[in-house]
């Protein structure tokens, strides 16, 4: 071996020292959390600490010159002069015990409102990261373990944390307090303190580091047992459920998942007991030698009573201190592996944010939206789902995009939001990359209806509301918005009207159909006055009839401005000024309906496929489109409502 080869066991001990104080950088940031949580309890809470670190030492030192005064108010027969001193000790003895009670119980009721205080803190900076990380962290399976372990411990483990800090410098208080009364006594006993308490710290340094490895190695396995839970109580399932008898598969995968869990955890726990219990019981064995030394003595004559007395309660309160303080010495590491997750997950930086000077955002689309030679591919995919993809969207007219699944028509609508950026090219805006733009002047330039809708379990104004919630819209601009998505309808026909809760999350919740639900949404994307519209599938839970009334008001409502229709409906895309199909990435065919049609090309042969199997349905709808819609007439009973601009 090299003189400069650094053997393995050096190298092994230097990377556990690395770890651990990498670990025990994460106590300043907790504490600092804590302190920006409760500033004021914090200050308080310290104070306290100190004062009743004092206490303990204060107590056992009265208690000696007690048993003292008393031995000699014994001897002296009751004499007041010597009973009086000893009765002050005893009512100062116990006031200063009924200081402690005090402290004690102010303290828990500081620490109870630090918990309310920091657990909100938390919570609060979870959320403010979980809405400004990327929507790619939401698609990766990573990103739930670390959100599933920033939050189950993330709370309990802080006041832990804070709890075990504040134990430490209490205790450490007392302990030097008791220290220094020992001292007369020997030297070398503080000493003896310490050693017979360094069995318990290896026991929580070892075994709580081992839990955490196994807890965090776990984390995917919890997360499925979360996952079979929620299949078999919530209401998104529950008729599948039934129907396809799924219930016992659920809860027996789930009782399997967990009787794994538990019994590993199980045999965790035991290992841990049976190295507390021996370092416990090598404690009991150091302390019970030097308490026969110290009785030895006495009989020696070398000690009073009250010594005795005194050296039993300072050793036995000191050794239980000592043991609290390395454990709580241990805690801290530990908790500090815990909150390790949580300041990782703190850590998370998006990768789509604004640019360093942001361009303003045009507020009315005058010349149209171009994609240049765009590359994308989605985070740990290699197979690009656009490739040097252009495409060229005039302003004020209305586009249908069609085509296959998995042709890439949804991530047009994810790079055009800059929910995620591509590789290469640009998306411009007017002749303006919108990585140019900041990203909420952006979005506040477009109106989404996502393939995905989510339904909020909120009423119906609130819902619709939604969709501006920062312009505080009014009732007649939701009623207006709700109009032209075809929802007014039965919303009026609801118990509260836009009042009625919907959903059955909370009380007198109404249920909506997928169709009714759909509208919702579409009655949110239309209340945002946006230059740019962008609608994914608006018509995959509408009948045929409705489709078509749907798509006139659509048109007056968009009229002047820019929209992207993503559609598997033929009759919703031959109504579009323009027609694009997507196949592989690309635009490869485009025109009106009856140029393509003319071509032959792929969109001909899928338009005649769909004829084939529903051409009278087909033939009729187009009939109806050159009759009056069932909406204008609904409308011209209202005043220039068909005049509204949303």
């Amino acid at each position: 071996m090299s003189e400069t080869t650094i053997p393995p066991t050096k190298v092994a001990l230097a990377t556990r020292l690395r770890e651990l104080l990498h670990q025990f950088s994460y106590i300043p940031k907790t504490l600092r959390l804590v302190w920006r949580a409760a500033p004021g309890l914090t200050l308080l809470w310290s104070l306290l600490l100190i004062v009743q670190g004092v206490l303990p030492a204060a107590t056992v030192t009265l208690t000696k010159h007690m048993i003292d005064s008393l031995v000699v108010a014994q001897a002296a027969q009751g004499a007041w002069e010597q009973v009086r001193p000893a009765l002050l000790l005893v009512m100062l003895t116990a006031g200063v015990v009924l200081l402690g009670e005090l402290l004690h119980s102010v303290s828990d009721w500081i620490r109870t409102s630090q918990s309310e205080y920091v657990q909100d803190q938390i919570k609060d900076l979870v959320h403010e990261k979980s809405i400004a990380v990327d929507l790619a962290f939401y698609e990766s399976p990573a990103y739930f373990d670390g959100l599933d372990q920033a939050l189950s411990e993330a709370n309990s483990r802080s006041l832990s944390l804070l709890q075990n800090s504040g134990s430490l410098l209490q205790n450490g208080i007392t302990l030097f307090a008791m220290g220094a009364v020992l001292l007369p006594y020997g030297t070398w006993l503080p000493l003896v303190l310490f050693i017979s308490a360094l069995p318990a710290l290896w026991v929580v340094l070892h075994f709580d580091r081992r839990y955490h490895a196994w807890w965090k190695g776990t984390t995917s396995s919890r997360r499925r047992a979360q996952y079979y839970d929620i299949m078999l109580t919530h209401s998104v399932i529950a008729a599948e459920l039934r129907q396809f008898d799924l219930g016992p598969y659920f809860r027996t995968a789930y009782r399997a998942l967990r009787r794994r869990l538990r019994a590993e955890q199980l045999v965790q726990l035991r290992n841990q007991s049976l190295g507390r219990l021996a370092a416990s019981a090598l404690a009991l064995l150091v302390a019970g030698a030097t308490l026969a030394w110290m009785v030895w003595r006495a009989l020696q004559g070398e000690l009073t009573l009250g010594d005795l007395g005194l050296f039993y309660m300072v050793f036995n309160r000191g050794q239980g201190l000592m043991r609290a303080l390395l454990s709580s010495a241990g805690s801290i590491y530990t908790n500090s592996l815990f909150l390790g997750n949580l300041f990782t997950f703190l850590a998370l930086e998006p990768q789509v944010v604004d640019p360093p000077h942001p361009l303003p955002a045009p507020s009315t689309i005058r010349k149209g939206l171009t994609f240049r030679q765009v590359t994308f591919r989605y985070p740990g995919s290699e197979r690009p789902v656009l490739q040097d993809f252009n495409l060229t969207v005039p302003a004020g007219k209305i586009v249908a995009i069609v085509g296959p699944n998995g042709a890439g028509k949804t991530t047009l609508i994810k790079l055009l939001c800059r929910l995620y950026d591509p590789q290469c090219g640009s998306i411009e805006l007017d002749g303006i990359p919108i990585a140019h733009l900041a990203i909420a002047d952006l979005r506040r330039q477009i109106s989404v209806l996502f393939q995905a809708i989510h339904n909020h379990h909120a009423t119906a104004a609130q819902n619709i509301a939604f969709g501006d919630v920062n312009g505080s819209p009014s009732a007649g601009e939701i009623e207006r918005a709700a109009r032209y998505a075809g929802a007014h309808e039965f919303i009026s026909q609801m118990p509260c009207g836009y009042a009625t809760m919907l959903g059955k999350w909370f009380d007198n919740g109404v249920e909506l159909s997928v169709g009714e639900w759909q509208r919702i949404a579409m009655s949110r994307a239309f209340l945002r006055q946006a230059p740019l519209m962008l609608l994914d599938e608006p018509t995959s839970a509408m009948d045929s009839w409705a489709e078509a009334d749907w798509f006139d008001r659509f048109r007056t409502l968009v009229a002047g401005r820019m929209a992207i229709i993503i559609t598997h409906r033929f009759t919703i895309a031959m109504r579009a000024d323009m027609i694009h199909v997507m196949e592989g990435g690309q635009i490869v065919e485009s025109g009106s309906h009856h140029e393509l049609i003319a071509q032959g090309g792929l969109y001909a042969r899928s338009w005649a496929s769909q004829m084939a199997a529903g051409g009278a349905a087909v033939r009729d709808e187009l009939a109806r489109s050159s009759e009056q819609p069932l909406w204008q007439q609904e409308a011209e009973q209202h005043t220039g409502e068909r005049h509204y601009a949303i």
